[in-house]
């Protein structure tokens, strides 16, 4: 899985006044949680850009101004409900022999009969979640829908899983091809043909 760099400064104080100063500073007041104690960091808000305003996962390393560096992966997030400008950010810091969970975006390959047939594809998940360690953590899971017809699921049983384990039941959705509604009047109209038999021709 790819990795990004953060750069920061580790906050000693982490009070009301100090953490709205920083807001207004243009810094946003973040915390690593998972190691011995919690680590009360901030850093400007142009380098979360990358992390948070993106569909892909990724790992991070945070690199302090005292030379403090840890791993970790984002665990929450707290948005401004009015101008969307990020107030707070959790981590969870990793290790190379500790397994963790993640959600893994969903990346669709091959050409499905039932799409190609006139049927529509519906993304049921467009991430899952997985749990191994930092290093089998892939970029996104692969969804072949190539074997799927109209009327057909993909379940994330279906899915290769060799470094990795899916935490979601056997009986999930990953994406699915509905018929459409014009497939379904042709199928209809071919139907009502059938039914009739063929047209005799007129006399003269």
């Amino acid at each position: 899985m790819k990795s990004i760099t953060i750069k920061g400064s580790e906050r000693e104080s982490v009070g009301k006044v100090a953490t709205k100063a920083l807001r207004n500073a243009g810094a946003v007041p973040c915390v690593i949680y998972g190691g011995d104690q919690p680590v009360h960091f901030s850093a400007e808000t142009k380098v979360f850009k990358d992390l948070v305003y993106t569909p892909n996962a990724h790992t991070v390393v945070i690199e302090l101004a005292n030379g403090k560096s840890f791993d970790a992966i984002l665990q929450d997030i707290q948005v401004h409900p009015v101008t969307d400008n990020i107030l707070h950010i959790d981590f969870f810091q990793i290790f190379d022999d500790k397994e963790i969970t993640i959600e893994i975006p969903v990346k669709i390959i091959g050409d499905s009969k039932g799409v190609m047939a006139g049927g529509d594809l519906r993304l049921n998940n467009r991430k899952l979640k997985v749990r191994a360690l930092p290093k089998n953590l892939p970029d996104f899971i692969e969804a072949d829908i190539t074997p799927l017809d109209m009327g057909n699921k993909l379940y994330v049983t279906k899915v290769p899983t060799p470094n990795f384990k899916i935490m979601h039941p056997d009986n999930t959705v990953i994406c699915q091809v509905k018929i459409s509604r014009a497939a379904m009047k042709a199928a209809q109209e071919a139907a009502k043909a059938a039914k009739a038999g063929p047209v005799k021709g007129k006399k003269k």
